[in-house]
């Protein structure tokens, strides 16, 4: 019968009013909020549901994005919709964790509340990422290790999503020119992203140093199905390796498309996107159009879901 994958999507499929038809319709979903909103002391639903800047902005994107996952996720477990692996876009990576059954959500509230705010202020001065489109990964790797070596300053590959499309992360400087060059050789086009810091860089290092701090009080247990890890596109199967990949996962290359990859050939052949946008869905078919994918981010979505009861 083949294996299910649930996958979760990570900061930049944020939208105002996501996950409220959720709230609305469920009071398990409303019970959620509450404690999200006890555990980080904000308003969760002020900031999620009505027009405001403040939810593009990193350490407040973060838990946002990670409280709607968890909520549609309690609602696609709530019938009866399983799956035998997971794996989550960078931050996605939490939600991932949740249905595994590694942390407790308050944990994971906590957690990702910390590491939106180091994240954001990881570096005062400044950063940039890129997406480069249209290029082999390794014409941009070439091209970031020569431009780191040049001119002295960090750039490197952030996000590996699918074939052809690529970000690339660190000084302004050093991305402008590393993005430029990716042009001159062949991509079809480099898109500045407006993003508040070089994620997924060395530089955010001391953002990675406290938020392994923060990991060192909470308790992990062991994945109740494999989890793969961005760091290195592995399965997950040990608590003891958790938190070290957590910390690491700041400053290092979100290997998105190998991930996939390695999920396909352990047996996955259905892949559900739970959370908000279809952005996960769109990589899966430049990655592999053979798999069939569906994306659960509206309750409208989740009625007309059909899929096999072992899902």
């Amino acid at each position: 019968m083949g294996k299910t994958a649930f996958i979760f999507p990570g900061q930049g499929a944020q939208y105002t009013g996501m996950g409220k038809d959720f709230y609305d319709a469920s009071e398990k979903v409303r019970e959620l909020f509450k404690r999200a909103d006890e555990v980080t002391g904000l308003d969760l639903e002020n900031l999620i549901f009505e027009e405001n800047e403040q939810l593009d902005v990193t350490e407040y994107t973060q838990i946002a994005m990670t409280v709607t996952e968890l909520a549609i996720l309690g609602e696609v477990l709530g019938r009866g919709i399983r799956a035998d692996m997971c794996a989550g876009l960078s931050l996605g990576e939490y939600a991932a964790l949740a249905a595994t059954g590694v942390m407790e959500a308050e944990d994971i509230f906590r957690i990702v509340r910390k590491r939106g705010i180091f994240m954001q202020n990881a570096c005062p001065h400044g950063g940039a990422m890129s997406a480069v489109l249209g290029a082999k990964s390794s014409l941009v790797e070439e091209i970031c290790a020569r431009v780191a070596e040049e001119c002295g300053k960090s750039v490197s590959l952030a996000n590996y999503n699918c074939p052809g499309q690529y970000v690339i992360t660190g000084d302004a400087e050093a991305v402008e020119r590393a993005a430029a060059l990716c042009v001159e050789g062949g991509a079809k086009r480099a898109i500045p992203l407006k993003v508040s810091g070089p994620f997924h860089s060395p530089l955010l290092a001391g953002a990675a140093e406290k938020l392994a701090q923060e990991l060192s009080e909470v308790r992990v247990n062991t994945p109740g199905i494999p989890y793969y890890t961005n760091v290195s596109a592995d399965a997950v199967t040990a608590a003891s390796d958790i938190k070290e990949l957590l910390a690491r996962q700041i400053c290092s290359p979100v290997r998105w498309q190998q991930s996939v990859e390695r999920m396909i050939a352990d047996g996955a052949v259905r892949f559900i996107e739970i959370g908000p946008g279809k952005t996960l869905a769109g990589f899966m078919k430049r990655i592999d159009r053979s798999i069939e994918v569906c994306s659960i981010g509206t309750m409208e979505e989740l009625e007309h879901f059909r899929g096999d009861a072992s899902m």
